[in-house]
């Protein structure tokens, strides 16, 4: 090729230095771009990880690198939430379960949490219900109050969507009325299903469900302005169906969505599959 356009080979590896690395910042640059707009709510490391999905060959410093100087790096600001859980209440509570328990399959850890939302002229509030193995939502429930039957209503659809093997299953929530009380608690029983609870003023032990709900305030309901119950709930179903179980990609799922997850690495059958683990004496 040199020789038919009359240069030399020194001459046009000289060019090619020059020239391509310029020119696969700039496509990179471009998908980069894309991809922001697209996942307007993803860091650098998430945008890395879809470019993997894509075939690129591309390291995450790199990204970080080309995400700030075109200014795509996301900002995220903490908002205030008001109180959603009442623990004052005489209810029994359960020991902490789920502190020792790593799961290693589908259905045998579920957490379970509430938040508000903010509609045009007032509150809602969101009741769901994760599968701590993939980070899966399994069941969820939208209403205008804080009665029990908001909590029970992403319980019972939870139930709906798996098959819960009795004496194998974790549910793990905060102590809030809704989740101590007789019905809810029942409901549980009737499953076979092990209540746990967090202890007295410690987020952390329900950490996992805390940190959904900061996902989704982030991705979906902060900056959203809902008519009425009916649009808000329409817009989250849409965000918690498509989005997070089948899109979003999770840091602790290796840059995979919940769903994809589930699909790749399917849970042990009951026969093989390890129980809770104890509190007292921390043996499966």
């Amino acid at each position: 090729m040199c020789k038919l356009a009359g240069v030399s080979r020194a001459g046009f590896y000289r060019h090619w230095q020059q020239t391509a690395p310029a020119e696969e910042e700039t496509e990179l640059r471009d998908a980069i771009q894309r991809l922001a707009l697209a996942h307007r709510h993803y860091g650098y490391r998430r945008i890395t990880a879809l470019l993997h999905r894509q075939g690129r060959v591309v390291n995450h410093k790199r990204v970080l690198r080309l995400m700030r100087e075109d200014n795509l790096l996301c900002l995220r600001h903490a908002s205030y939430v008001p109180a959603t859980t009442d623990s004052r209440h005489p209810w029994p509570v359960y020991p902490n379960l789920a502190r020792r328990l790593r799961p290693t399959g589908s259905d045998q850890l579920w957490v379970a949490d509430i938040t508000y939302v903010r509609l045009g002229g007032g509150f809602v509030y969101l009741a769901v219900v994760l599968d701590a193995w993939s980070r899966r939502v399994i069941g969820w429930s939208l209403a205008d109050h804080l009665r029990a039957e908001l909590a029970l209503t992403a319980l019972d659809q939870a139930l709906g969507e798996r098959t819960v093997e009795p004496g194998l299953l974790v549910h793990h929530s905060d102590r809030g009325v809704q989740y101590a009380c007789r019905d809810y608690v029942s409901r549980l029983e009737a499953h076979g299903i092990q209540p746990s609870m967090s202890r007295v003023g410690c987020p952390y032990d329900n950490a996992m469900a805390e940190s959904f709900m900061k996902t989704l305030k982030t991705e979906e309901v902060d900056g959203r302005a809902y008519a009425d119950l009916a649009e808000a709930r329409a817009a989250i179903d849409h965000f918690l169906d498509e989005v997070y179980n089948r899109q979003r990609l999770h840091s602790a799922l290796a840059y995979r969505p919940p769903a994809e997850f589930e699909e790749n690495f399917h849970s042990p059958g009951p026969a093989g599959r390890p129980g809770p683990v104890s509190e007292r004496t921390g043996t499966v």
